[in-house]
């Protein structure tokens, strides 16, 4: 079953962006894009709308509600 971090960093290797873009263009740190992918830490729903947006998926599919 796919979770969130896996699904983030699927998306963003699919999207061949770095952590340290990913961050830029979501107005967060480096660090936080690496927690968030190693299930260490979860976004709040601001950060899970903002990423929803960015990569044009749902919030329902980035917390692996929906495939």
């Amino acid at each position: 079953m796919n979770n969130f971090k896996d699904n983030l960093k699927s998306l963003r290797q699919e999207m061949k962006i770095g952590q340290v873009e990913l961050a830029n263009k979501i107005g967060v740190s480096k660090g936080i894009i690496s927690l968030w992918e190693n299930g260490l830490r979860e976004p709040n729903m601001s950060s899970l709308i903002l990423l929803a947006q960015f990569f044009k998926v749902s919030i329902d599919y980035l917390v692996g509600l929906e495939q």
